[in-house]
């Protein structure tokens, strides 16, 4: 037997060891320099928050200051005498309702006010009628009242209505019921106990609802109309652009000219933050240009048609992929196709402009309907090129397939562009906006739109996720919806 093969326990256990103390010493020697790393990393993240959105250090420091004001029913006996543990509750208040924007603060704040005052009253009667009943039917009565209460409540969230707006309110309807009932059976004082939590949680409401709107506020409804606004002109983008990009050769496109086909993408997956945003913006007061009865429905039908023609101009973008262009479109089909695409492609994407302008503005603007009539007329012309029947019987169907149905979702376009126009002339009509004689469009005229929240921040370097939307059929139950 060879001796050099065997090896004893202890060379094993030294040799084990000696690997377990090196891996050891080589982890504690770039321990240091790893969390230098992430200090660094934490540091350029916050800096890049900061920078996408100032208002979110502002938010930060609201915060702190409210949280330092109710604070001060601890910090000072009188102020603690009167309201005593209780006061907890105004912290806890302002932790809890506090949010980014002015209405979801409101929203927010209001349902925890009116819930637990009202709960709070029938937690002191359901008390008192079940004392009534003495100390054998006293815990039976409350488990049946926290019951009936407790149930009710619960299925009342499934309503779609209550729970868009009210379901927090009924969430803290349920506790403070429990609360108030179930402890004022050991508590004889439990009047004392309900009007001392039902003082500190509107103290705490209002404290928060204040500073959220009187520094530096963030205003939902706002966000919520420049949002509209940008999916809107991010569609005319596209449209402007395809023109120019149609029947191109693969080797001709750059990356300057695909960065517009991705833009229109994030409008695909807009419908529910265009709902939170409408449901929050309807619990704020009057601020700048929007009255506390501004039509933020009207908003959302406009935002299912931006979402039904954007969902043609994504059938659109398909048209340029590369499988589509493999196919050999005859010559004499292009040479007349392309300028008729073109044209019509660009006058969709003027008028989807000078509509996006004008709701940016908060202006009525007679522009758009003058402009739709040409681009009637140039749907008119390529329509007419389609029934050139004599044209078409000349090649095979599968060459000339790609270019007829380039410009029959064209054509479809015009009319999802017209019912945009319709729904936005109404909703300055209901919205009283101010006439605007013309409205110049130039290319960068939407600012930067930052959407807080549910919201991605958009600019126009950021064109959103790669979402792919339902087909067209899909998105139209939604005007019905809205009626």
């Amino acid at each position: 037997m060879d001796m050099n093969v065997i090896s004893s326990p202890n060379s094993e256990k030294k040799g084990g060891c000696t690997t377990n103390c090196t891996l050891a010493n080589k982890y504690l020697t770039s321990l240091p320099k790893k969390l230098k790393d992430n200090v660094v990393n934490f540091a350029l993240e916050t800096k890049k928050l900061g920078q996408e959105d100032p208002r979110r250090i502002f938010h930060a420091l609201k915060v702190g200051f409210a949280i330092t004001v109710v604070s001060l029913f601890y910090y000072f006996q009188a102020l603690y005498n009167g309201f005593g543990v209780s006061a907890m509750w105004a912290v806890i208040t302002v932790v809890v309702v506090f949010e980014y924007t002015v209405g979801a603060t409101l929203g927010k704040g209001l349902n925890r006010m009116i819930s637990t005052c009202i709960a709070g009253f029938l937690g002191v009667v359901a008390h008192y009628l079940a004392d009534l009943s003495g100390d054998t039917g006293e815990p039976i009565l409350l488990a049946l009242f926290g019951f009936i209460v407790a149930s009710t409540m619960t299925f009342m969230r499934f309503f779609p209505k209550l729970k868009a707006r009210y379901d927090y309110g009924l969430m803290i309807f349920i506790l403070t019921f429990a609360l108030v009932a179930v402890s004022g059976y050991r508590d004889d004082e439990v009047i004392k106990m309900a009007q001392q939590r039902l003082s500190t949680i509107i103290i705490g409401s209002c404290i928060a609802m204040i500073i959220c709107i009187f520094i530096s506020p963030v205003w939902i409804g706002a966000e919520f109309h420049f949002l509209i606004a940008s999916n809107i002109h991010k569609l005319a983008n596209f449209l402007q652009g395809f023109g120019s990009e149609y029947l191109k050769m693969k080797d001709e496109k750059s990356k300057e000219e695909e960065t517009f086909r991705q833009q229109y993408k994030s409008v695909l997956g807009t419908k529910t933050t265009e709902e939170t945003m409408a449901n929050l913006a309807s619990w704020e007061p009057s601020h700048g240009k929007f009255k506390f009865s501004h039509p933020w429905k009207q908003y959302l039908k406009v935002g299912a048609l931006t979402r039904m023609c954007a969902y043609r101009v994504d059938a659109l973008n398909n048209c340029l992929n590369s499988d589509i262009l493999q196919v050999e479109t005859p010559e004499e089909i292009q040479e007349k196709m392309k300028e008729s695409c073109k044209k019509l492609s660009s006058e969709l994407g003027k008028v989807l402009k000078e509509v996006s302008l004008g709701l940016k503005k908060t202006k009525k603007t007679a522009t758009a309907k003058t402009q739709l009539r040409e681009t009637k007329k140039a749907a008119h012309e390529l329509k007419m090129l389609l029934q050139e029947t004599s044209l078409w019987e000349k090649f095979n169907l599968l060459d000339v397939l790609p270019a007829a149905t380039v410009a029959s979702i064209l054509i479809d376009i015009v009319d999802c562009v017209e019912n945009i126009i319709e729904e936005v002339h109404e909703l300055a009509s209901m919205a009283d906006f101010k006439s605007m004689d013309s409205a110049v469009c130039p290319e960068n005229q939407l600012s930067q739109i930052i959407v807080v929240g549910e919201v991605t921040t958009t600019d126009k370097n950021n064109h959103g996720p790669d979402l792919k939307g339902p087909t067209p059929s899909v998105a139209e139950p939604e005007i019905k919806s809205l009626q």
